[in-house]
């Protein structure tokens, strides 16, 4: 049985303007003893169904997963969610788009809050955020097989990093249905033509970074004959991009040498070109720092610096000192493709902060695109929090 979440007086409007999150000061009472991951009917003071989602003893008390009565523990719900999700996945990434990896589900921009799904070939691997979710991942399971029918042959859950830690505990990572005895642990894949290797087994998130597929192409557009200088690389998306696009010499940095190794194997993968690559396994500031060189096209994408408000003031001191040290290297007439994925760092603040950054070094900038998370990563627009990726693209004299 359903757990009843009773809201405070006006504490309804959100809800009635779709946003799926209830936090747990807008609860006047819960009937019942839940458990975290519960199913929970959440109601006005007037008894009027508002809608249903998963509890959690938390700041966000309840997230919602449908507004209205809705049969969240059944699988034809979650057949009709992927399938809803597939077909805005269609529109999103239009025919003259080539990859063969991209985001299905993404939270609340598909009405899940709490579940990330992410395609690579035949492979989908979920995460995720939430017990609730992550209770379902069955059902989910199911609704994927149904949805994809032949064209997939895999589904491996990567939830354990997501998830709260004392449940974890109990939890591991693992292949949920597969077609073969021996399913891949990784898959080479092809975006715009550029190939990655990913492993969603070891790797981070699900494997890759499919929300910059956009930021990369740009990318291409910049680097023919140049010099580019890409920082946090990780698997070297941005890095493989540029060599495929003519970029001279590219040189890649990150603090982890495992993510340098698979840099170097990915670099491998798109030869040939007519550039060089060099990996340094470096910590990107001190380089930064310590580096005399200029180079005509630099790429920041670090990882969040804050994952809570109380740790946002030291975020954007962190991103205002990556960004001087940056801006001191970008060769005059350069291009700086600078990020933050910090979701508690919205646009404004975030472009205030590279402005600091700008006036503290003394040259003159242009922004030249405001850059976001590809079209496969929606947002709702009643929750605006989805749009966590935000960018520029800085014409440095």
């Amino acid at each position: 049985m359903a757990v009843q979440v009773f809201l405070k007086p006006g504490k309804e409007v959100p809800v009635l303007r779709f946003h799926p999150w209830i936090f747990s000061g807008a609860i006047a009472r819960v009937d019942g003893k839940p458990e975290d991951g519960d199913i929970a009917e959440v109601y006005d003071r007037s008894r009027n169904l508002l809608g249903v989602g998963h509890f959690h003893h938390g700041s966000i008390a309840v997230r919602l997963l449908s507004f209205g009565p809705a049969e969240v523990t059944e699988r034809a719900f979650w057949t009709q969610k992927i399938l809803q999700a597939r077909a805005v996945r269609k529109t999103a990434l239009h025919a003259g788009m080539s990859t063969e990896c991209y985001r299905l589900v993404h939270g609340e921009g598909d009405g899940l809050s709490g579940l990330v799904v992410d395609i690579y070939g035949p492979v989908a691997v979920m995460q995720c955020h939430s017990i609730g979710m992550h209770r379902q991942r069955a059902l989910i399971a199911e609704a994927l097989r149904e949805a994809f029918g032949a064209d997939l042959q895999a589904i491996y859950d990567k939830s354990y990093e997501a998830l709260p830690p004392k449940y974890a505990e109990s939890q591991q990572n693992g292949f949920l249905w597969t077609a073969t005895d021996t399913p891949p642990e990784d898959l080479v894949v092809h975006e715009n033509e550029v190939a990655f290797r990913v492993n969603w087994v070891t790797g981070q998130k699900t494997g890759f970074f499919l929300d910059q597929r956009d930021n990369r192409q740009l990318l291409s557009r910049f680097v023919a004959g140049k010099t580019v200088l890409n920082t946090f690389c990780y698997t070297g998306g941005f890095s493989c991009y540029a060599l495929r696009a003519g970029a001279t010499l590219v040189h890649s940095v990150d603090v982890s040498a495992k993510a340098m190794e698979l840099t170097a194997q990915n670099v491998e993968l798109n030869r040939p070109f007519t550039g060089e690559h060099e990996g340094f396994t470096e910590d990107v500031l001190r380089f930064l720092k310590n580096d005399d060189r200029s180079y005509e096209v630099m790429i920041v994408d670090p990882p969040a610096y804050a994952k809570s408000i109380e740790k946002r003031h030291n975020a954007v001191q962190g991103y205002k000192r990556l960004n001087e040290a940056a801006l001191r290297r970008v060769a005059p007439g350069g291009i700086l493709f600078t990020f933050s994925c910090s979701q508690v760092i919205d646009r404004e603040l975030f472009y205030h902060t590279i402005a600091a950054a700008a006036m503290e070094v003394g040259r003159s900038v242009r922004v030249l695109h405001h850059l976001t998370q590809g079209a496969d990563h929606p947002v709702s627009l009643f929750h605006p929090e989805g749009s966590y990726l935000k960018g520029l693209v800085l014409f440095v004299e």
